[in-house]
């Protein structure tokens, strides 16, 4: 099975995008809304001239399954608003089945992309220190002590929409080779 030219389209623009948002998010972390409100509306606008009303349910569908999926880190202070639209822009091209992959695979390269920045800055061995005397206390009192830390620990700044840009095309990719059957 080969993919139509109306699958490929869509997935170079939202690579551009993606590749965009990253290198931004990266230099100012800020992902702009002059490319992330102009890439919803593309991929509404494309998906409702190449399949009419169901395309368009399908496009404003995956716009709002990407919003929904990041709202609740953004909120709670985990991420910029930048990352939540980026993730609604690219569910206005891949749908809301295909904007939940992307959200997979961001959420594990956010992940290790994380553990990475910890390691790097030195946190990580604080953290596996502490809760390791938790644990041990845990184990020889069988009660619960929480051993604060000596110094802020201070979680790493992410630019995530790196994390976004990776875990998405990584979905993409996943999702060519399954659909063409070449493993």
């Amino acid at each position: 099975m080969n993919l139509s030219l109306t699958e490929i389209i869509p997935m170079i623009v939202i690579a551009a995008v993606l590749f965009v948002s990253a290198i931004s998010d990266f230099r100012s972390r800020k992902i702009p809304n002059r490319l992330t409100f102009p890439a919803v509306v593309v991929g509404i606008t494309y998906h409702t001239c190449t399949s009419g009303w169901r395309g368009f349910l399908f496009s404003v569908g995956g716009v709002l399954a990407g919003l929904a999926l990041l709202m609740t880190f953004y909120l709670l202070g985990g991420m910029g608003a930048g990352d939540v639209k980026l993730m609604g822009a690219v569910g206005g091209f891949l749908g809301p089945k295909g904007v939940f992959a992307a959200f997979l695979g961001t959420s594990l390269i956010g992940g290790v992309y994380a553990i990475v920045l910890l390691a790097l800055q030195g946190g990580i061995t604080d953290i596996i220190r502490r809760y390791g005397l938790m644990l041990k206390a845990f184990f020889f009192t069988h009660r619960m002590a929480y051993i604060p830390p000596v110094k802020k620990e201070k979680m790493p700044a992410l630019c995530y929409g790196i994390a976004i840009a990776i875990g998405t095309m990584l979905s993409m990719l996943w999702n060519i080779i399954l659909q063409t059957g070449k493993y």
